[in-house]
């Protein structure tokens, strides 16, 4: 099997433009979609899945069997460590944004929290989805890919 991407590559050199961790989470909250990356018999574990930002915080939900579920059940003090990335990454220009958090991910355990965020996020996938877990940021990254600036002609 061939692959031709000589099409979809963009032409023009790019650029990346790291941005505040501000502007980042901004950028992270005006998408749905997202991908979390924990750790699953010592090895790093990708899921995609869909989140809403709230108060700073990043909120996905997650079921009975899911390993995140046992990881964050399972953990004392600071939580489990995780690392969540979104972007809008154009596929034919190639430029757009991507943003990275690394935080602590914890059970929400509050009766009322738990049917706020049940009702606020709606599950992407069909399975009954009866947690929900929260990231708190402590490291926020991002970058802007732009078309580079072209020097003036001398």
């Amino acid at each position: 099997m061939t692959l031709d991407n000589a099409s979809t590559v963009p032409s023009g050199p790019r650029q990346s433009i790291e941005l505040d961790g501000d502007e980042a989470l901004r950028l992270l909250g005006s998408v749905s979609l997202g991908r979390i990356v924990f750790t699953r018999h010592a090895l790093p574990t990708i899921r995609p899945v869909n989140h809403i930002l709230d108060n700073g915080d990043i909120v996905i939900r997650t079921h009975e069997g899911a390993a995140l579920t046992s990881h964050t059940r399972q953990a004392g003090g600071p939580g489990v460590v995780v690392a969540y990335e979104a972007d809008a990454i154009d596929p034919d220009t190639h430029l757009g944004w991507s943003v990275v958090v690394t935080g602590y991910a914890h059970l929400v355990t509050d009766p009322q929290e738990l049917a706020h965020y049940q009702k606020m996020l709606r599950p992407w996938v069909q399975h009954t989805m009866d947690y929900a877990v929260r990231i708190r940021p402590d490291l926020v990254t991002g970058v802007l890919l732009t078309e580079a600036e072209h020097p003036a002609n001398v």
